[in-house]
């Protein structure tokens, strides 16, 4: 094991394969090879390390260069580490990477550090990093990633100009948890060049997708890490590779914030706009003012801790008193020299100069090559950057390259890694982005939310769901109508098939309730233009496709229906689809299914319970008044619905009559003073026949008892019945007109809810959110506001 103690680093100059938190090898292994070297040489080093009370982190390092390593360096440890045979780190610890299931929907929170603690812990990294810093770019993966999902992906953090690879330091622990992280450092004395460093990170790719071959590898780059990533990508173009790449700005493109234009660091956009900015006419007079950078490093530092209105804002919302508050903003000032010595560290004038130039031919060569960059791509801009033109850049990448998801964050500014509640992995949950194999499975490679995510939209929509005052009815097994959701199964496989409602309105209150009550997620099967790539002129704008994705959201689809199921997941399905939610002027509550049974066998194959429900209300907030039909005889509307309708993919393209493929359009809507929702769902329909199973075994029981049949003939009788009767249930449901009377029977029992609705509703005292407001008033905001008897 690599021995923590700091003070074993000077016995590492003398012997390269004992060093202080570190491991080093020559560049001629592959770093498959070094890993299992390491292991076996950390091994002999020290048997009994002691945990070092050093405060600072621990990393597992491997080197990576052209010329061989003569020179460790030290990396500050907090605890011991090993690599097992398969070259992946196992803490010391008794953690365990592997998947662990939870009894709850959620993932496993992680809490996320302010924007003054993400700052603080940027500056500690980096001055560790380079504290005795040397030798050539190396490889580390941060320990306190801890344990992550198997089969996880590889994930390679290439750093702007500084270098230091801790840019990604306040995200270590929940990408840990779903990657395997490696960060690239280059010390700030190296001179490897941008050529030179390409092919370091393409021989490390190439070597890991040998040696996984089914393994994504994803390319996190900021400024020139984005060129790297860029570069990496266009020169193996048959490789799996992801390029995340983001404008958070770096720390030292600011050092010309006082010549009007810093450029830089972060995101590759800083690297990719490079002729254009204007610190390229300013780099022959940075050779003749050594001293006046230094003057610049204050401003630096204000635009890396945030606007100051948000952490003000950020420290309100926390509830601290003013004193607290003038107090961390005095502390502030106090680590300022702390801040500037480091900035000074990590980026001397010499370096400065260097990457500079650097960044200037890096620029010159991704963007000669950016048209045949074929990797998937996620853009990250920031709309108050005051370093770059962020989002016009952003804007020129995702029309440039061939497959790009771009997402605008208009509060941030330049760092957007060292921003309050900046949250990498929500991000890419919502965009879909995440995956462990060549192709994205919406199944296996989802990602459920944590309580914290799943907090911002709840608390975001939590005003609908106060306005609409959800009444949701469900049915006992003995056929008993209750209020609240105890007639809900609470194991899956179950298939809620029902009405969807103008719009889908009814979505917000019914997910939030079921995840309230019900400990239950459930995974809708939605319109494929949820997953498409956004479109300038299209009606929404993707963020709000993110929160309906990352609350599990899947393509419609039959692999993806069966693949649920096999799961055991709760699953949301609309036979109606887009018809009924965009439907006609006087279309309320009418069903628009296709005429064949597209779920039953399906569900019938996993023994799925089918819960049908009806939902009310939409009448009572909105009416439509410009329709499909009238948009149609407009010629500017009926060009839009053409090209909307041909840039997403097609559904039911072989279905004929109303629930055809769907013209997208957006009906108008009249609002009207909010009324109420109300939900009723049936009683689940079991598939698999267990309550036979289990009057069969009541009835033997009985038998047994009264006859004294031997056991071996009352086993034999009874395996013999339980597979006559559940077979046999199978098999009348798979019969195509057996399962069309179920399908018409589901049909049937979603109509009677919404009939039994409209007629109940017109008992409900609180119908009106006038009556509702009033009863508030008088019993407190906490309070159940009652509606009809059952």
């Amino acid at each position: 094991m690599c021995s923590p103690v700091r003070s074993h680093y000077r016995g590492a100059k003398k012997n390269s394969m004992a060093a202080t938190g570190a491991c080093i090898f020559p560049s001629v292994f592959s770093p498959a090879s070094r890993r299992r070297s390491e292991a076996s040489a950390i091994a002999g080093s020290n048997q009994n390390p002691r945990p070092n009370s050093s405060s600072t982190r621990r990393f597992a390092v491997s080197t990576e260069q052209a010329s061989s390593a003569a020179t460790a360096t030290a990396f500050p440890s907090s605890r011991p580490v090993s690599f097992g045979e398969n070259g992946r780190r196992h803490e010391k610890h008794g953690e365990k990477t592997s998947d662990q299931s939870s009894p709850t929907p959620f993932m496993e929170d992680v809490e996320l550090e302010s924007g003054r603690e993400r700052l603080r812990r940027f500056f500690a990294e980096a001055k560790d990093l380079t504290r005795t810093d040397g030798g050539p770019p190396r490889w580390f993966s941060p320990l306190e990633c801890g344990s992550r999902l198997e089969k996880s992906p590889l994930l390679l953090y290439l750093p702007g100009i500084d270098g230091t690879g801790a840019g990604l330091t306040s995200q270590y622990k929940k990408l840990g948890k779903v990657f395997d992280i490696w960060c690239l450092h280059i010390p700030v004395m190296d001179r490897t060049s941008f050529l030179d460093l390409v092919k370091l990170v393409e021989r490390t790719v190439k070597a890991e997708t040998y040696r996984s071959p089914n393994r994504p590898i994803y390319l996190v780059g900021e400024s020139l890490g984005g060129c790297l990533a860029l570069a990496v990508a266009e020169r193996n173009p048959d490789i799996d590779i992801l390029l995340i790449l983001a404008n958070p700005g770096e720390k030292h493109s600011t050092l010309f914030i006082k010549y009007k234009r810093p450029h830089l660091l972060l995101l590759f956009f800083a690297a990719t706009s490079f002729d254009r900015s204007q610190i390229r006419p300013l780099l022959p007079l940075l050779e003749l003012m050594p001293q006046q950078l230094q003057l610049s490093y204050p401003f630096i530092l204000s635009l890396m801790a945030g606007d100051p209105s948000r952490l003000l804002k950020a420290s309100t919302e926390k509830g601290l008193p003013p004193e607290q508050t003038v107090g961390e903003l005095s502390m502030d000032l106090l680590t300022m020299p702390f801040y500037i010595s480091a900035l000074a560290d990590i980026l001397p004038k010499e370096t400065l100069l260097w990457k500079l130039q650097m960044l200037k031919s890096a620029s010159a060569y991704t963007n000669s090559r950016i048209h045949a960059v074929r990797a998937q791509t996620l853009l990250l801009t920031s709309g108050k950057d005051q370093l770059l033109p962020s989002q016009a850049e952003g804007a020129r990448l995702d029309d440039a390259l061939q497959r790009s998801d771009l997402r605008k964050f208009d509060d941030y500014g330049h760092f957007l890694f060292l921003e309050d509640d900046f949250d990498l992995v929500t991000i890419i949950k919502g965009v879909s982005f995440y995956r462990r194999g060549k192709i994205l499975d919406y199944v296996s490679d989802y990602l459920p939310p944590t309580p914290a995510e799943y907090k911002k939209p709840y608390e975001s929509n939590r005003w609908f769901d106060e306005i609409t005052g959800s009444v949701m009815l469900s049915t006992l097994e003995d056929g008993r109508i209750v209020r609240g959701l105890d007639g809900i199964p609470t194991e899956g496989p179950v298939l809620y098939v029902g009405y969807h409602m103008l719009l889908g309105l009814e979505l917000v209150p019914m997910v939030v309730r079921f995840l309230n009550e019900k400990n239950v997620l459930l995974r809708g099967i939605a319109h494929p233009m949820l997953f498409e790539k956004y479109r300038k002129g299209q009606t929404l704008e993707p963020e709000f496709y993110d929160t309906f994705r990352m609350m599990g959201a899947v393509p419609v689809s039959g692999i993806n229906l069966f693949k649920l199921l096999s799961s055991k997941s709760h699953v949301l399905l609309y036979p109606g689809g887009m018809r009924e939610a965009l439907h006609r002027k006087g279309e309320e509550y009418k069903l628009f299914w296709p005429e064949q049974s597209e779920f039953v066998r399906m569900a019938v194959k996993f023994g799925a319970k089918i819960v049908p429900f009806g939902t009310v209300g939409e009448d009572d907030f909105g009416e439509v008044f410009f329709d499909y039909d009238d948009q149609m005889k407009i010629p500017y509307w009926r060009n839009w619905i053409r090209e909307m309708t041909e840039e997403f993919a097609k559904v039911r393209a072989n279905t004929t009559g109303e629930v055809a493929n769907q013209d997208v359009h957006l009906p108008l809507i009249r609002p009207k003073i909010p009324g109420r929702f109300y939900y009723c769902f049936g009683k689940p329909i079991e598939t698999a026949e267990r309550f036979g199973l289990h009057c069969f075994l009541i009835v033997f029981s009985f038998l047994f008892l009264l006859f004294n049949f031997s056991s071996a003939l009352l086993v034999h009788c009874y395996i013999s019945t339980c597979l006559y009767i559940h077979v046999g249930r199978k098999k009348e449901l798979r019969d195509r007109e057996k399962s069309h009377e179920l399908y018409l029977q589901v049909k049937s029992e979603v109509e009677e809810c919404i009939a039994y609705l409209k007629e109940k509703r017109e008992s409900d005292p609180c119908r009106s959110i006038f009556s509702r407001l009033m009863y508030r008033t008088q019993h407190g905001s906490a309070s159940e506001i009652p509606t009809f008897e059952p």
